[in-house]
């Protein structure tokens, strides 16, 4: 049986605009400010871009790059090759050459100073939650911590919050799911330094600038078959 363990005063810094590896998974997290260059974007990619509301349009392009350059090292594709589209849940998909990469799970994040990605073989979920939201995590928290993981974290430590929270929201990514919903009741927390959940469930968090940077992966079937929005169906 697992036992409690106490909120840590900070995570450990991770670098920048490089790719860490963890658990099997590749993770690049990166200053937007950093980011000068949009993606070349696929005439799907840019029929997704266009339906977005314009002040989400920019932060959509600056995970897609970082996804771009994770996926083009692992399949040895160049960047411009790879496209990252939506399945029918809203989740990220990998494509190069019009077809899913097999055996890839994208995550992606970010908040108005950073953007990250995460690739992995098996469900992955990233999510960055800036120390100046706890205050906004404190009036939410009943939606997704329980009693018990509020005496753990404690409400006072904005780094504590802020990490509960980008651990919870990077679960339920996995899950294929969201936040606000009965799916991250189900995923308990039963620590953070280091990290530990619930379930069959690795997680790592990190600090990128003023924000926690967690990274979760979970153990599940895949589907029978994928589907992304402006790509073949398996079926053709």
């Amino acid at each position: 049986m697992h036992t409690a363990r106490t909120a840590p005063a900070a995570f450990q810094p991770i670098a920048p605009d490089r790719v860490h590896r963890w658990g099997g998974a590749r993770l690049i997290v990166a200053r937007r400010a950093d980011l000068l260059r949009a993606p070349l974007l696929s005439p799907a990619e840019q029929r997704v871009v266009r339906s977005l509301p314009a002040w989400r349009r920019a932060e959509w392009e600056a995970g897609r790059l970082l996804a771009k350059r994770l996926v083009g090292e692992l399949v040895a594709a160049p960047a411009q090759e790879v496209e990252i589209l939506p399945r029918d849940d809203g989740s990220p998909c990998a494509v190069v050459g019009g077809s899913p990469v097999p055996g890839v799970h994208l995550s992606l994040s970010h908040t108005v100073r950073h953007v990250a990605a995460a690739l992995a073989p098996e469900p992955v979920g990233v999510d960055l939650c800036e120390t100046s939201s706890a205050a906004t995590v404190r009036r939410v928290a009943d939606h997704a911590l329980s009693a018990r993981e509020l005496a753990l974290i404690g409400t006072d430590r904005p780094d504590a919050l802020a990490g509960a929270w980008a651990l919870k929201e990077a679960a339920v990514k996995a899950d294929r799911s969201g936040i606000f919903g009965p799916a991250a009741r189900r995923v308990e927390i039963l620590g953070l330094r280091p990290p530990l959940l619930g379930g069959a469930r690795r997680a790592m968090l990190w600090r990128a600038g003023d924000a926690a940077l967690a990274l979760v992966l979970a153990h599940r079937a895949a589907p029978a078959r994928e589907h992304c929005v402006g790509a073949p169906s398996p079926a053709g």
